[in-house]
């Protein structure tokens, strides 16, 4: 049987037959010694077709057609034009060797042409690839290289562009950034407390927030100077007029030691660092906020935006988080406990990152499991309608129908079935689809009556 090879090279298709294959007898090996030999490997494997790409941007579609496994006309046209064409009604005396499985399989199904990729393929195109500008006498020297460097160059950028309705990497990188402010916030405001309650040690009872501490920290500077004209002051800061008047009373009583100027104005600009680093943690925390509501508004609603981030985060895209069945979505976040738990062969654990959702804080220790199991559920559906669909209208629905098992193990109240949830959804996406293309109308025809007018202007 003919066996003729596929070679998707950065400058066009190639079509290559190869001939005497009975001597080597479909040897990996042999073919493996047989490929740093031009004149050895050239016996065995001659080029039947070039087809260069017409342009860059030619290129670079194909490019992402093969990588994709699409079958695209060019190169469906390439292989009709050049291999023999099987009769109907009985088997192909040929084979066409391919890379990827993909577009074998997708060959196969198109064009009835039967493909074959294994690793006697595999070394066969290697060694096709190793003396590529050998075979094709049209090339010059330099032109491949520069055609593999553009193309690559080009389809990288193509991979990692920028796209604004999927920014997942955008979520990944806040929540990392947001747990590392939770971190360092704690250990500084720790360092405040435990700096300035030299000079005010009373101040730590009294106030207990670590943000407030710091403002206060800021404002009162030197505790001898604290008097009662400024209880209004630190009333605003604090929001109780009674806990303003028991700092001024702590400070007149306190057993705090005095601390030179140079020392306070260094405790006050960590103070202020603080104060910076946690009005922008609750900036930081607003914009993941939004930002999950873009691009995941069903998980977030379900599950909250910072448990949805942590998720994405961990599954490390979008896609695969959308991609994890309900029992992956479950662990995710305590593999390590999970791997252990099989090592030590003791009790696995039941819930990962899940467990600090919102809505499973609300229940009872004994009946989160069955909470659970509903939450991980409808959380994998409507993050899977999300990221596949781009659609937000099911997660209303859903979110419903969650809080009605809820309302059945409660209060006995029976849910509606699933069916009748998703067809309310179906119907209400189709409501908003339709609202959107009459606003799209509206505004066309009013863009129009606007040039019609200023045509008008123009002419008188």
């Amino acid at each position: 049987m003919a066996l003729f090879l596929l070679y998707e090279s950065a400058s066009g298709y190639a079509l290559f037959e190869a001939h005497g294959l009975d001597e080597i007898g479909q040897n990996t090996e042999a073919v493996r010694n047989s490929v740093s030999d031009l004149n050895r490997f050239g016996k065995v494997v001659k080029l039947r077709s070039f087809n260069p790409f017409t342009s860059a941007l030619d290129a670079l579609t194909q490019c992402n057609a093969i990588s994709e496994g699409i079958l695209t006309d060019e190169l469906r046209t390439v292989l009709e034009t050049n291999l023999p064409k099987p009769k109907e009604g009985k088997k192909a005396k040929f084979s066409l060797g391919v890379a990827d499985p993909k577009i074998g399989s997708q060959v196969s199904e198109l064009t009835k042409i039967p493909c074959q990729s294994n690793e006697f393929v595999l070394e066969l195109i290697r060694g096709v690839r190793l003396h590529f500008d050998r075979f094709v006498s049209d090339l010059k020297t330099g032109d491949l290289e520069k055609a593999q460097l553009g193309l690559g160059h080009s389809y990288s950028r193509a991979k990692v562009k920028f796209n604004v309705n999927r920014v997942d990497n955008m979520v990944i990188q806040a929540i990392f950034l947001l747990d590392t402010l939770d971190k360092d916030i704690n250990s500084f405001s720790m360092r405040v407390r435990e700096w300035y309650s030299w000079h005010f040690p009373e101040l730590v009872k009294i106030v207990n927030d670590n943000y407030l501490y710091a403002k206060l920290t800021k404002f009162i500077e030197d505790k001898s100077k604290l008097t009662e004209d400024k209880i209004s002051d630190l009333t605003d800061i604090v929001g109780d007029e009674d806990k303003a008047k028991e700092i001024v009373e702590a400070a007149k009583a306190s057993m705090g030691q005095d601390l030179s100027p140079v020392d306070l104005i260094n405790v006050q600009q960590f103070a202020q660092r603080v104060m910076d680093l946690s009005e922008y943690r609750r900036k930081l925390y607003d914009y993941l906020v939004a930002k999950m509501s873009d691009i995941a508004p069903n998980l977030a609603s379900l599950i909250g935006e910072v448990v949805g981030a942590r998720l994405i985060s961990h599954a490390g895209s979008l896609t695969n988080l959308a991609k994890c069945p309900s029992s992956t979505l479950q662990i995710l976040g305590a593999e390590k406990a999970l791997f252990r738990a099989l090592k030590t062969k003791g009790n696995t654990p039941k819930y990962g990152l899940i467990f600090h959702s919102s809505l499973l804080g609300e229940h009872l220790l004994k009946t989160r499991v069955v909470w659970l199991d509903i939450l991980l559920t409808n959380a994998q559906l409507h993050h899977g309608l999300t990221a596949f669909l781009g659609t937000t209208a099911f997660g209303e629905k859903l979110r419903e129908q969650v809080e009605e098992r809820l309302d059945f193990y409660d209060k006995g109240v029976a849910p509606r079935k699933n069916i009748d949830v998703m067809r309310s959804a179906m119907e209400s996406a189709d409501n908003k689809d339709t609202e959107i293309e009459t606003e799209e109308v509206a505004l066309e025809a009013s863009s129009k009556k606007a040039k019609k007018k200023k045509q008008r202007v123009v002419m008188t």
